[in-house]
């Protein structure tokens, strides 16, 4: 996805083709033109669409159990953190959505909201990187890296019986979760 860095940088590179050519355009212009070329009326339009935070795609549902086992996996294992929860009243099912590099999941409580048994496939940009940081906690988990024809997968089991495969897509261009570290 390109951001108002890039962008900016390709009108300072197409303001100098442009001058080593003979063309001089003022950088507003150059701009001007990039937002054109990346779809937009004019460069303010363009700026306030490249900054706008990216939400997720969409957003699974997984179906969890009351007690924290869910926290201690997805927010202690996994380093998700919660960024939301809701109960209708006490000694209720908790709903809570989880996240982590632009990756969201929600968790639910209640009764058929989700199956348990249920997978999800998030695709990473470092899997080394996050298999090296679940084998360097102190969850008895232990998953592996297997190479794919399309990438390489670590399947990482909830204690609620889903699965939740991560993945990084074997050629670039793929849309991943930047695994940037616990946060």
């Amino acid at each position: 996805m390109t951001t108002v860095d890039d962008a900016k940088a390709m009108a300072r590179r197409l303001r100098a083709g442009l001058a080593a050519s003979g063309t001089a355009i003022t950088h507003s212009r150059a701009l001007e033109l990039v937002a054109h070329q990346l779809g937009h009326r004019d460069w303010n339009t363009c700026h306030a669409a490249l900054s706008a935070p990216a939400g997720p795609l969409l957003v699974p549902v997984l179906r969890t159990f009351p007690g924290d086992q869910a926290h201690a996996f997805y927010c202690g294992y996994l380093g998700f953190r919660v960024d939301w929860e809701h109960r209708f009243g006490d000694g209720l099912p908790l709903y809570r959505q989880v996240s982590r590099g632009g990756c969201a999941l929600h968790l639910s409580e209640h009764h058929g909201d989700a199956t348990p048994g249920s997978a999800v496939r998030v695709a990473v940009s470092d899997l080394t990187r996050l298999h090296a940081e679940l084998h360097a906690t102190r969850y008895p988990l232990r998953p592996g890296i297997e190479p794919q024809p399309w990438g390489r997968d670590m399947t990482v089991p909830d204690p609620f019986g889903n699965r939740i495969t991560f993945h990084e897509p074997a050629g670039p261009g793929a849309p991943v979760m930047v695994i940037a570290g616990r946060g």
